[in-house]
This record gives structure tokens, C-alpha cells and sequence, in this order.
């Protein structure tokens, strides 16, 4: 089983926005999958399903960015998963809109929501899927709570549905697999 995580926070005035990139790639899969997210558990809305005979559970945190490892720490105990059995999908600022890059671990590189993670479950060794939303122009906070101009938008349909399949080479394959075949992957778009 695997656990499929996507970061964001919840609410109406976050959807869209370039820090929730991980929650639209949990819907995509959602959508692909037939999964419904339609339960409320561990901190979060989840749903399980399964991709190429492989049962997975979806997870959107709902304790917003910087809490989210709470709610992923309640599920590795409730179905004992192993670090490698959970895939974090969320924003990266410093990769550009477009550009897709799997890790097997590392630190958290400023990013709350990863160091939530690491906090909560004691290690910083877990597979993740880092969909690239630009450096910003002006400050942090409201670059990632900002939201994606029309020519970005084109982009992120392609590398959502790359990380998709980034994901269900991990699960198949395992993330050095997913790693060579898709570090460096850049939509068609940004040229």
C-alpha cells in the first residue's frame, strides 16, 4: 500500500494558488483513478482506490501547509506504512513552472510543509514529487499564495499529469526509476 500526499491548505481562498499545486495533483489523480476523496480522517480528507493493482491511499491534509506532517503521522501509524510507502507531491519554488524533480530524500529546504513532515515522522527520508512554481519577484509568502498567470496555467496541466505518471513509476518501479525518467522533465510550453 502507499500513501499519496499532496500539500496545500484548505479553504475556498487557497484554490489556485501556486502553494496548493500538490492538492490539484492529488484531484488529478483522483480523476484518473476513480478514487473519490470523500472521507474525513486523520487530519485530513483521504480516499483509497488503487493504481495499476496497487492499493493506494489520497490524502489532502487539512491542518494547512505548515501542520501537515500531523496528518500524514496518522496514517503511517494507522495502516503501519514505511517511509518509502509515502509520496509527497508539493510546490517547489525553486524549479521553474513547468519542470518536474523526484528526490528520495533531503532536507526541507525552507519549506514548512516538509519540515512538518520530517518533524512528525522522525526522518527526511521519503519519496517526493517537487512540481516547480517559479522564484518570486517580490516576497515569499504572497508568490506562493499567489496564483498562476494564463500562460502558466497552459504549463501546469502538462507537468500535473507528468507528476501523475512520475507516481505511478515510483509505486511500479521505485523512485530511482522515476528519477531518471523523469528529473529534467519540462512541459512543451515553456520553451
Amino acid at each position: 500500500m502507499f500513501l499519496i500526499v499532496g500539500l496545500g491548505n484548505p479553504g475556498k481562498e487557497y484554490d489556485g494558488t501556486r502553494h496548493n499545486i500538490g492538492f490539484e495533483a492529488i484531484d488529478y489523480i483522483s480523476n484518473k483513478y476513480n478514487i473519490d476523496i470523500n472521507r474525513t480522517k486523520f487530519k485530513g480528507v483521504y480516499g483509497e482506490g488503487f493504481i495499476n493493482n496497487n492499493k493506494v491511499i489520497l490524502l489532502k491534509p487539512t491542518t494547512y501547509m505548515n501542520l501537515s506532517g500531523e496528518s500524514i503521522r496518522e496514517v503511517i501509524n494507522f495502516y503501519k506504512l514505511e517511509n518509502d510507502e509515502v509520496i509527497v507531491i508539493y510546490d517547489d519554488i525553486s524549479l521553474e513552472v513547468g519542470k518536474l524533480r523526484i528526490r528520495e530524500k533531503g532536507s526541507a529546504g525552507g519549506h514548512n510543509g516538509i519540515k512538518s513532515i520530517i518533524a512528525n515522522i522522525g526522518t527526511d527520508i521519503f519519496p517526493r514529487v517537487k512540481i516547480g512554481v517559479g522564484q518570486p519577484t517580490s516576497d515569499l509568502v504572497s508568490h506562493v499564495l499567489g496564483r498562476f498567470n494564463k500562460e502558466d496555467m497552459d504549463s501546469l496541466i502538462e507537468v500535473i499529469d507528468a507528476s501523475s505518471k512520475a507516481v505511478e513509476v515510483i509505486i511500479k518501479d521505485g523512485t530511482k526509476e522515476a528519477m531518471n525518467r523523469f528529473n529534467g522533465f519540462k512541459t512543451s510550453k515553456k520553451e
